[in-house]
């Protein structure tokens, strides 16, 4: 059995991945209407949207198969994204990267695999969509076509749900989206038992900014700020914006001291802008951060109210004059 390679940009596209929002979600029928039309299209008695997460194959939507995911360095999927066009095994028993594979000589009797690389909005290669068969068959263009027109639906549909978990100002994540992918980092968490900290961001006087100077001028702030978020913090970290002047950021692998380290480190970036900066406005915002705890935090929303608490109590000592406690 052939492991399949590692993309040359795996750190990016397993970011972009992650961050879509569709790991660990549940189902959605526009996702299902696809593959329950797969298989009858191509007579065929398996249809998935997969996605390659680090180490498995998760399915999005699975038609005619009852797992949930599968080991990534068996899966056929993994190969598939290596190329921008299908990957086609007309007979596994005859091509030597899977003619031992599990997948082939186990009860999943793989004996023909079509699958399409399918594309993020940002270009990321996120998995594939696939037929599966227990038989060897031919596939010609006329088949191939159709399952490339296929994939392109699903890229459209993956756009849809972009937008709907995405910031369209500042491109982070919104409310949504970032509820979404925090449950996914807390699922991780605890498998790893690794630590996960929150901090939540409020930019001071901000009011001021669009009551002086106009919204565009507050449209500009927010994504000047959006901007240093991204440029002061790692690619596993999620950034979001809540709304408003809100701002969230979830450090993956992070205790509270590194996280207020990073926010530090945001802080000295925020000020050499505004020691550059030719806007009318300066930025400035408060922040508060609590790592999590199973016991005390039973959720997210339990999260956030710690981190805001804290928050509100770094704004109310600046108000007084009163440094930050360190």
């Amino acid at each position: 059995m052939k492991i399949p390679a590692t993309p040359y940009n795996e750190a990016e596209r397993l970011r972009s991945v992650q961050e879509s929002g569709l790991l660990d979600s549940g189902p959605s029928e526009r996702f299902d209407r696809l593959t329950r039309l797969a298989r009858r299209l191509f007579n065929a008695p398996v249809a998935l949207v997969s996605l390659v997460d680090q180490e498995r194959l998760w399915f999005k939507s699975c038609d005619g198969y009852c797992v949930q995911e599968v080991p990534r360095d068996i899966s056929f999927c993994a190969h598939a994204i290596l190329k921008n066009e299908p990957l086609i095994v007309p007979d596994t028993h005859q091509d030597e990267r899977f003619f031992d594979n599990p997948l082939v000589t186990g009860e999943t009797n793989v004996r023909f695999y079509a699958g399409c690389p399918v594309r993020l909005p940002d270009g990321a290669t996120a998995g594939s969509f696939c037929i599966i068969d227990n038989v060897p068959r031919e596939f010609g263009a006329e088949e191939v076509a159709m399952l490339k027109d296929l994939a392109a639906i699903v890229e459209d549909e993956f756009a849809v749900v972009n937008a709907a978990t995405t910031d369209e100002l500042t491109g982070l994540l919104n409310r949504r989206g970032f509820k979404d992918m925090a449950t996914y980092a807390f699922s991780s968490s605890r498998r790893r038992a690794e630590p996960l900290t929150l901090a939540c961001i409020d930019l001071d006087k901000f009011k001021t900014i669009n009551d002086t100077w106009g919204h565009k001028e507050g449209d500009d702030a927010l994504l000047a700020m959006a901007e240093l978020m991204k440029g002061s913090f790692r690619g596993a970290d999620l950034l979001a914006r809540q709304g408003g002047d809100e701002f969230a950021i979830l450090f993956a692998d992070t205790d509270e001291k590194g996280a207020w380290i990073a926010m530090q480190y945001l802080t000295e970036k925020v000020n050499a802008f505004n020691a550059c900066t030719e806007r009318p406005w300066r930025l400035n915002f408060s922040w508060g951060v609590t790592e999590y705890d199973e016991i005390e935090h039973g959720s997210l929303a339990a999260l956030f109210q710690t981190a805001d608490q804290r928050l509100y109590h770094m704004k109310a000592k600046r108000e007084k004059g009163e440094p930050d406690a360190s």
